[in-house]
């Protein structure tokens, strides 16, 4: 609130007199401006000689002399004194102020003066890149993709299948006309499409009787040349108040108008020659994918569907598919449909997909936060109540960046909160018109016959330079708005349930989204555009590829296995790990529990032991002392937890090789215990939860024993016939190969200075290549490319060289994570960095394979029967032709058995292929180490190399929330990376992450 230096109402913080001018009032302050000239300009507009286009000076239209807006909202007129009324707004329907009475809309075009040329700059594109100084060297040329080295691969079994991609055919001489549109002042998106609408509806003339599509932000896209290449109107939309359009019967005193500026000029003139010649089966051309036709067609294809969905990303939500389900914790999950197009070998395809995410609940914001927050649950009965100082910041935290709308009096204005009040709700008073200083408590008595309820609570601040206070209880949280909060384990249970439908439902779901009122050929654009998206699934044939066959142990000599179930899962049967390890010294400590389930320890101990002997793992029967017994409390005091493990530590002569950790649930203190076992103490530890002790099945003993083992350095699985002999063009015994692989984790995405962490691990035992080691560093928030790779690879290569007594003569480095937009970065940093790491070794230049990795696409393949299938596709399932890229070398590999939901196939593109791999012996190569994983016995979704790296740069990240992750940050400037604590040298050369 604006202050004085009344003393009478001194407040308890201090603001800054000048700059405390907020919008919390009826309206912001760009239409109180409107409201206050509002005849001015229709004086404007009635009596200048509008027989055709006007132009106005932008100093009639914008003048900025506006007196200063009262702090809270003033009551309109009419309004109807009583209590608020909560109501949520209709949930994913076109905003009521877009059903405006048409009179209610005026569309002033005008042109600039035919006399004044246009500037030749003003054709150009939007975003042109900056010149190069004279001075700095020409930059090197970009590295180009791999090309398919062949026509695809022919090993394996044929299986016909459908995928989720949609033909397009379009039209490559079809011209398109890209305009660039500015709008003052700046509306949202949902506004600006609606500005566009208007203009089409009420004055389709601008546009030349055609109608352009528009990406709600710069670019509108029309198959029709308008009569002008520079346009300026000006256009009033109707400020409605609440569900209902304004009266014309209400006096013109109190229609409320909000004018914007229009400015819309030429960009380019595209066409599909490039994109027909890009997607032809010619000869391997270096021509680029042309984004800009590429993103015009696909602005083209969102613009119905964008009527009627709620877009988030590159998905849209409707209820029609499902409507709204309560996940808890104030979240609602809603279906939508995802849809890109892509250029595949088939042509141009749109690929559609069912997609799940969760919204924050659209209600009070104080029956919201008792959602949330199990603490606030007395507030009904406990109205007077405040809240402590943690208390505010775990509201502070849920309501961060939230929009709000208020229910007191209606109106379209909605704000995002920025953060709590110092001061509570009756201690905040603020200056009205007059000067007069109120009581924030007091005015809702007087002009809204309200009494506030809920009085020792803080308010809501919308802004930090120009706040505007709000009481909680007259706030709805907006819907439409995705949740950014982390999930629970039981709302992303519930959230993941919703989106997991078996293939024949999915399929069915997709079909009814092409087929739909919304869905993306939709609508007369694609008919404007001469567009033709088929509606039915593209059909194609995939191969499934043999399973490769394992070894096991058996009492030290060598077990074959082939994996011949449908689901390619095994099992030991009688047989024991590759290899096993011997683990002498080991302790367990138990973290709260009854003492009933306390009293399982004894036999847990005993079976797990006996487990370990099955399968050829020695553990020893007895710990170096007994088990320890502590609270849960303990978790919560990294000190007394540091003490504890040390001293289990001292306690076995400084070589504790395993501590067992049984825990009574799931704790943030985990990660403490990850931290100082690995990089403070050097003691490698295996959690698990009492809940599982209390039945001790087989498999639950087993997994438990498969993943001690891998950490203490032994292993599960090998591959009975070995990668050299198996693909002996490229690989040999004696010309050893080190499989990598990279990820980057990224803070959550309400952390805005918390440092994204990199791992790159390298295999380091050839030609098994089941063992890794990793190496993990911080860097720059949200960096994607990888910034001190080169140090990473010198120094895994180190550890080659001390496994093997040699270098790698071959790289294969798969790099998981990066979109297709960034993969020209990636290759031209990220392989260089690889390079420059190798160059510290004399005379060494290996030969490297680049390929990145992607598993959250959105590509799905269905069998292709006569009634559509409830079975997900085999294991082994690879597809390199029809929807895969035109000319460069990808596949999708479908390596696991998808028990839940319908299956998702991992998408491999080569980026650089200096090995030569043809396309059956890379996929071979794929598939077989995907056998090799050592924490289970069935093959994974994701090659091991990457799921390696992701485990260990999570590895990281717990690292850096429980030891803090800036150091030296203040605002204004960007925070400095903390660095990773050192893992120590007994843990690093293990899988301390697995």
């Amino acid at each position: 609130m604006e202050q004085t230096n009344n003393k009478k109402y001194k407040p308890k913080t201090h603001h800054n007199h000048h700059n405390h001018n907020p919008s919390y009032h009826h309206y912001n302050h760009q239409n109180l401006f409107n409201l206050h000239h509002h005849h001015h300009h229709q004086y404007l507009f009635h009596h200048s000689n509008t027989t055709g286009f006007n132009f106005f000076n932008n100093q009639n239209i914008y003048p900025y002399s506006s007196p200063s807006p009262p702090l809270l909202p003033l009551p309109p007129p009419y309004a109807a004194a009583g209590p608020p009324v909560f109501t949520t707004k209709p949930q994913f329907h076109k905003p009521t102020w877009k059903q405006s009475h048409k009179k209610a809309i005026e569309v002033i075009p005008t042109t600039i003066n035919l006399s004044m040329a246009i500037k030749k700059d003003d054709l150009k594109p939007i975003k042109d890149s900056p010149p190069q100084p004279p001075s700095s060297p020409p930059p090197s040329p970009p590295l180009t993709v791999a090309f398919r080295p062949d026509s695809g691969g022919t090993e394996g079994t044929i299986i016909p299948l459908l995928a989720n991609h949609f033909l397009v055919k379009f039209n490559p001489l079809q011209q398109i006309y890209h305009y660039d549109v500015e709008i003052s002042p700046k509306p949202s998106k949902e506004v600006a499409r609606f500005i566009k609408e208007s203009i089409t509806q009420e004055k389709p003339t601008v546009f030349s009787g055609g109608k352009p599509s528009f990406d709600g932000r710069r670019s509108l896209f029309s198959s029709i040349k308008f009569e002008k290449d520079r346009l300026e109107l000006f256009i009033n939309i109707p400020v409605q108040m609440g569900s209902q359009p304004i009266s014309e019967s209400r006096d013109e005193n109190e229609e409320k108008m909000k004018l914007y500026r229009v400015n819309i000029k030429v960009v380019s003139n595209l066409n599909g020659r490039d994109l027909s010649k890009y997607l032809s089966k010619e000869k391997k051309d270096l021509n680029s994918l042309p984004q800009d036709y590429l993103q015009a067609l696909d602005v083209v294809l969102r613009e119905n569907p964008l009527r009627e969905c709620t877009p988030l990303g590159r998905s849209l939500y409707s209820n029609a598919l499902g409507g709204a389900k309560d996940i808890g914790g104030g979240a609602i999950g809603r279906r939508g449909f995802f849809q890109s197009l892509r250029p595949t070998q088939q042509g141009l395809a749109l690929n559609v997909d069912l997609t799940v995410t969760a919204f924050h609940e659209s209600i009070g914001v104080i029956p919201y936060l008792q959602k949330r927050l199990a603490f606030l649950n007395d507030l009904d009965e406990k109205k007077t109540r405040g809240l402590t100082v943690d208390e505010k910041k775990e509201v502070e935290k849920a309501l961060k960046n939230v929009k709000v709308f208020v229910s007191h009096r209606e109106t379209i204005q909605r704000y995002k909160v920025h953060c709590l009040t110092d001061e509570t709700t009756e201690d905040l008073w603020f200056r009205d018109r007059d000067g007069v200083n109120l009581w924030v408590v007091s005015y809702f008595k007087e002009q809204y016959n309200y009494d506030i309820q809920y009085r020792n609570l803080p308010c809501l601040q919308t802004s930090r330079r120009r706040p505007c206070y709000l009481p909680m209880e007259l706030c709805v949280v907006c819907d439409g708005q995705k949740f950014l909060g982390k999930l629970s384990d039981e709302q992303t249970s519930k959230i993941l349930k919703l989106g997991c439908q078996k293939p024949r439902e999915r399929k069915a779901i997709i079909d009814g989204v092409m087929a739909g009122p919304f869905g993306p050929s939709s609508g007369h654009q694609a008919e404007e555009f001469d567009l033709h998206v088929s509606k039915q699934m593209t059909k194609l044939n995939g191969r499934i590829l043999r399973p490769p066959k394992l070894k096991l142990g058996d009492g030290g000599e060598v077990r074959d296995l082939f994996p011949s179930r449908h689901d390619r899962q095994w099992n030991f049967s009688g047989s024991q790990v590759f290899e096993g390890t011997r683990i002498g010294r080991w302790a367990l400590i138990s973290f709260g529990g009854t003492p009933e389930q306390k009293s399982n320890i004894p036999k847990f101990i005993n079976q797990l032991t006996h487990k370990c002997q099955q399968l050829g793992i020695f553990l020893n029967r007895q710990t170096v002392i007994k088990p320890q017994f502590e609270s849960m409390q303990l978790l919560n005091n990294v000190g007394l937890l540091e003490t504890k493990i040390k001293k289990i530590q001292k306690l076995a002569n400084n070589n504790l090789q395993l501590l067992i950790c049984v825990m009574e649930k799931k704790h943030k203190g985990y990660a403490d215990l990850k931290r100082l076992g690995e990089t403070s103490i050097g003691v490698m530890s295996q959690c698990c939860l009492y809940q599982n002790l209390a039945r001790l099945s087989s498999q639950f003993l087993a997994n438990l024993a498969i993943k001690i083992n891998a950490k203490i350095g032994g292993c599960t699985v090998a591959l009975y016939t070995s990668l050299p002999a198996q693909i002996p063009r490229v690989l040999t015994l004696d010309e050893p190969v080190m499989f990598m692989g990279a990820d980057v984790t990224h803070p959550h995405p309400l952390d805005d200075f918390s440092p994204s962490v990199a791992a790159v691990v390298g295999s380091v035992n050839w030609p098994a290549a089941n063992k890794y080691v990793s190496k993990m560093r911080s860097q720059t928030h949200r960096q994607e490319i990888i910034e001190d790779l080169s140090s990473m690879v010198e120094e895994i290569l180190h550890d080659f060289v001390r496994e093997l007594s040699k270098l790698p003569k071959r790289l294969i480095f798969f790099r998981d994570g990066v979109s297709e937009t960034q993969f020209q970065k990636v290759l031209q940093d990220e392989l260089q960095a690889i390079r420059v790491g190798c160059s510290r070794f004399t005379s060494y230049n290996p030969q490297i394979t680049f390929v990145v990795v992607q598993k959250r696409h959105h590509t799905r393949l269905f069998r292709a029967e006569t009634v559509v299938s409830d079975e997900n596709i085999p294991p082994g399932t690879v597809v390199d032709s029809v929807i895969t890229h035109p000319k460069e070398f990808d596949f999708y590999l479908c390596s696991h058995w998808g028990v839940k939901g319908t299956s998702r196939p991992t998408h491999y593109h080569v980026l650089r292929d200096e090995n030569e791999f043809t396309s059956d012996e890379f996929q071979k190569l794929v598939y077989n180490l995907c056998f090799t994983y050592v924490k289970c016995t069935k093959p994974v979704s994701l090659v091991p190399p990457c799921y390696y790296a992701h485990l260990a740069a999570y590895r990281g990240r717990l690292y850096l929330d429980r030891s803090g992750g800036l150091s030296g940050f203040t605002r204004g400037c960007p925070p400095k990376t903390a660095p990773l604590p050192k893992v120590l040298e007994n843990v690093k050369n293990l899988m301390f992450y697995c």
